[in-house]
């Protein structure tokens, strides 16, 4: 079982990579699964696999992704199911990349041994250029973006 929520999706914005808007970076951001053990680093693993489809950089490493977590909970049949967490963000609200990047993150989350997946998009904090790992910053301005 996988899905899909939004809990806090503001109305849609547009985007423009070029125009990236700076801000305040909240306490321990960017997430970059440091110290995670596991499954949880199993999870973290495969993120780094994904990439951005506009650009050849992680979405770890582009700040989008805020939470990793794996819980066990009862299965409708009442037996013990793992259900792994992810709660990302996405660079702009209007992101046609959308449905992909959340089957992808489904897709890396079940393959890290999990039951279940679950994305769960949030757009607070509100995602900024300043999220970025500098790994990704190395690849932006090596795909010849200024950051």
């Amino acid at each position: 079982m996988s899905d899909v929520s939004t809990d806090d999706a503001p109305e849609a914005t547009a985007c423009g990579y070029t125009e990236y808007a700076g801000g305040e970076v909240p306490e321990g951001f960017p997430k970059t699964g440091v110290g995670a053990a596991g499954v949880e680093a199993d999870i973290w693993d495969a993120l780094y696999e994904i990439e951005d489809p506009e650009m050849p950089v992680s979405i770890v490493d582009l700040g989008l992704i805020y939470d990793v977590r794996v819980v066990e909970r009862e299965g409708e049949d009442g037996e013990a199911k793992t259900l792994g967490i992810v709660e990302m963000t996405l660079t702009y609200t209007g992101c046609p990349a959308r449905d992909y990047l959340e089957n992808d993150v489904q897709c890396a989350i079940l393959a890290a041994g999990v039951d279940e997946a679950s994305v769960r998009l949030r757009f607070t904090p509100e995602w900024t250029v300043d999220m970025v790992t500098e790994a990704g910053r190395e690849a932006l301005r090596e795909f010849g973006l200024g950051v």
